[in-house]
């Protein structure tokens, strides 16, 4: 009988090892799953330490594109269903490894999982008989179990499931089981990569970007924005305020010490970013900064920019280098759009010497020279952006100045 549905084995990940939480960990995964696949017809069932999706085989694209972007599985597979009887297990076996050698596999090794004690045959006779059934039908396939270019799966569950090619899957935690932060996200290359990392341990993704139009074109606006929804697709959308930072920037220009306006920019975006995190009830700042990258991230630097954080301030980035940075953006597909030849207002405001070990006392006080608690507030009201609050934490704004 020709299959109606493509079916498919999904392998939660470290969500499993949380203990009596497992629970809430698991129906949050289940709740992403759903919403990724809204409109594709698919369905979920759960059984101990397994997922399973059914979809109709014309969504088969949409579902194996949204299992690739789901944070907290550490695997899955399209698989195939059978009857717990020797003859069906084999014959199932021989059909997926004809697959797997039809796929150009040249050498394959069975693994099976007998969760039901009361098959007759234990795993490792199940393998046996499985490799002697696969050789017997494709004489050339020949059994390699050190590196094998295939691993015939066989599980015994409720049912059996056989499949072959596994695909590694995200692996982290469900977006959603950690709380809410706010991503100061620019359009450069790193900020997009960190917010897809804290999204991987379960985090939900605020952002906001900081525009200073016209000094900043709107295409550089608009960059933002495509990044900020290509990183939803991983983080269950983001929720992205976009700030007129233009007047405060413009002070800064104005009045900052030589060499001091990068660190004073910082300073002022993230006493912005606090105040807004307050009002989506984050509990975190988020940014992309690597340690030593560009003057902006000497470690006095960012002591300095976070001294005007109301929030734990956490960097995900900050031992990578910039190549591993580029290859996690290549990976999730923000590096050709972050390479768009438009600069963010902290390019744009740069100074040609930038202080690159400021003294956070010096820096506190010019920073208070310029009195920006008026700037911020008015910044702040020109927030544009949904809003979701939907967690029951105490909303509100923190205040500027002191």
């Amino acid at each position: 009988m020709k299959e109606q549905t493509a079916l498919y084995l999904l392998k939660p990940g470290e969500l499993m090892l949380k203990g009596g939480n497992r629970g809430t960990f698991v129906k949050i995964l289940i709740g992403n799953l759903a919403a990724m696949l809204r409109g594709t017809g698919a369905f979920i069932t759960r059984t101990e330490g397994r997922l399973y999706v059914n979809c109709p085989l014309e969504k088969q694209a949409a579902c194996e594109d949204a299992l690739s972007r789901l944070a907290g599985l550490s695997g899955w597979a399209r698989a195939r269903r059978s009857e717990k009887t020797e003859e069906a297990l084999m014959a199932a076996a021989v059909d997926e490894a004809r697959i797997c050698h039809d796929g150009g596999a040249r050498s394959f090794k069975v693994e099976a999982r007998r969760t039901d004690k009361g098959f007759p045959l234990n795993s490792y006779q199940i393998c046996r008989m499985a490799g002697d059934k696969i050789v017997n039908a494709m004489p050339s396939f020949k059994v390699d179990v050190h590196s094998p270019d295939a691993t015939i799966n066989i599980e015994l569950r409720e049912h059996a499931y056989i499949y072959g090619a596994e695909r590694r899957g995200l692996r982290g935690l469900p977006v959603g089981v950690s709380g809410r932060g706010m991503l100061l996200l620019s359009g450069g290359i790193d900020s997009p990569v960190a917010g897809y990392l804290m999204a991987l341990r379960g985090m939900r993704i605020f952002a906001v970007y900081f525009h200073a139009y016209p000094y900043t074109p709107d295409e550089a606006r608009q960059k933002v924005v495509r990044l900020a929804g290509i990183l939803g697709g991983y983080a269950m959308g983001v929720n992205l305020s976009v700030v007129s930072f233009t007047k405060v920037e413009q002070r800064i220009k104005d009045a900052a010490a030589p060499g001091w306006s990068t660190v004073l920019l910082r300073m002022a975006m993230m006493e912005c970013a606090s105040s807004l995190a307050y009002g989506k009830r984050c509990r975190c700042l988020i940014t992309g900064e690597s340690l030593g990258q560009v003057a902006s991230q000497t470690i006095e630097n960012m002591t300095c920019a976070e001294s005007r954080a109301r929030l734990p301030v956490l960097r995900p980035l900050i031992g990578l280098d910039k190549e591993s940075i580029i290859r996690h953006a290549v990976k999730i597909g923000t590096y050709e759009t972050s390479i768009l030849p438009y600069q963010d207002c902290c390019a744009v405001f740069s100074p040609p010497h930038p202080v690159i070990h400021a003294a956070p006392d010096e820096a506190a006080a010019l920073y208070d020279s310029l009195n920006l608690g008026p700037l911020l507030a008015e910044a702040v009201s020109t927030e544009a952006g949904p809003s979701r609050d939907t967690d029951g934490l105490p909303a509100g704004r923190a205040d500027f100045g002191t």
